[in-house]
């Protein structure tokens, strides 16, 4: 049953539309949606195989899409609000609301934060010297980002974003939270996240949470994260 589930998803999972950014707006229902990857399932292999893709999109991330509208439509003070409204908001918000509003953005941005590993790229010429002037150097960051990602106690995530100094920093969030929120440790904007929750990573990787830390750096979209960064310091 397993093994005809697998190949019914590989067999849908023809390349896809480009990659998106995180929905920001609610339709004109209220209603928030789910985009397709922005890849095949299997593209992102031998990094990420294609069974934990497909369940991990189609799976956990529809759910919190579900949830979030059932609780959405709970509450007539959510009508119309974007993803970002409610992370603001996140500390006022019921504990469905925060946990799947995050779970929405976290996931939408995390799938537009890879690409197949033949499609390799390198930071931009402004994010690599961040890089190394807040670091020291790309492997001392990939160094602390995997530090923050392992010292994660349960499930979470783990960003590189930029603080609200302008300066570039590494976070984790528990659970769904992430630094947009009200609520967050460490506020910023995110230009770079993982996503340390077992379904994640389990298939390919069991418990091994820092093997996947390391290998996930060959399927990143250094061309996503550099517009982001750029974006990010325009703001700032």
């Amino acid at each position: 049953m397993k093994i005809a589930f697998a190949a019914a998803l590989l067999a849908i999972s023809a390349v896809r539309a480009p990659a998106a950014e995180p929905q920001t707006a609610a339709t004109q229902k209220g209603a928030f949606t789910l985009a397709p990857l922005p890849f095949a399932a299997n593209a992102l292999e031998p990094v990420i195989d294609a069974q934990t893709m497909a369940l991990h999109h189609d799976k956990h991330h529809q759910a919190y899409v579900d949830a979030l509208n059932k609780a959405v439509a709970a509450d007539p003070a959510f009508a119309g609000l974007s993803l970002e409204a409610l992370l603001a908001r996140a500390g006022t918000l019921s504990a469905a609301a925060r946990n799947n509003a995050g779970g929405h953005w976290n996931h939408s941005f995390f799938w537009a934060t890879m690409a197949p590993p033949q499609q390799a790229s390198a930071p931009s010429r402004d994010l690599a010297a961040a890089i190394d002037a807040q670091f020291g150097s790309m492997n001392d960051m990939k160094q602390a980002f995997k530090s923050a990602g392992t010292s994660r106690f349960g499930s979470g995530w783990v960003w590189l974003i930029v603080g609200t100094d302008g300066k570039l920093t590494i976070t984790s969030t528990p659970n769904q939270d992430n630094p947009l929120m009200d609520v967050a440790h460490r506020k910023g904007m995110p230009i770079l996240g993982n996503d340390l929750w077992e379904h994640a990573y389990y298939l390919k990787h069991q418990n091994r949470r820092a093997d996947y830390l390391d290998d996930w750096w060959k399927v990143v979209n250094w061309q996503q994260v550099s517009e982001r960064y750029a974006k990010a310091i325009a703001k700032s």
